[in-house]
């Protein structure tokens, strides 16, 4: 969730909530320029409510993505002390894949140009980068993947693995990111 919500009243953030998670299904469904009367209609509130919290059709879209980074970053630990390192490792890259695949529509719009979007990759790897670093770390010191990958050229090397390419489907992209961590894995 946004920084700012998260210092609004109770029912204002559950509005920022609603609206964020209707924006990030009917982005999925029907791409970022869908009417603003589809996602505060799936989100069960006004336009007014829309407008006030996201003044710009790119506030919203950044707090999709924000919002999506967020929680994969939260994943992580949480992985990590639910699961063996490697096993938290495979589970957190494949939330991560799934992040990739949802930004795919959205991708548009962040690669336009619009400077509102500008701190975004910063705040990508901000918020991942350390979280992927520790997942790699105990895996590489429990001895089930190779030690000498960083956390960035990991991100970088699932995200291109990840691109969307015209006549692949998408599932090829999560194949190929299974053969590269199948690759860190010590035999």
């Amino acid at each position: 969730m946004p920084q700012e919500a998260r210092r609004l009243r109770a029912d204002a953030r559950r509005n920022v909530e609603a609206l964020i998670d209707a924006a990030r299904a009917v982005f999925d469904t029907s791409g970022v320029d869908a009417p603003a009367k589809e996602i505060t209609d799936r989100a069960g509130v006004g336009v007014g409510t829309l407008y006030r919290h996201f003044p710009q059709r790119s506030d919203l879209v950044k707090a999709v993505v924000r919002t999506g980074i967020d929680a994969l970053a939260d994943a992580g630990p949480e992985l990590g002390s639910a699961h063996p390192p490697a096993e938290a490792l495979s589970r957190w890259i494949d939330r991560y894949v799934d992040l990739l695949g949802a930004k795919r529509g959205l991708a548009s719009a962040l690669h336009s140009g619009d400077p509102a979007f500008e701190s975004l990759p910063g705040y990508f790897m901000e918020r991942l980068g350390p979280v992927l670093a520790e997942l790699l770390d105990a895996a590489s010191a429990d001895g089930a993947i190779r030690g000498d990958i960083g956390a960035q050229e990991l991100l970088e090397a699932i995200a291109l693995l990840c691109r969307p390419l015209p006549g692949r489907a998408p599932e090829q992209g999560r194949r190929m990111v299974a053969v590269l961590v199948d690759g860190l894995r010590r035999k």
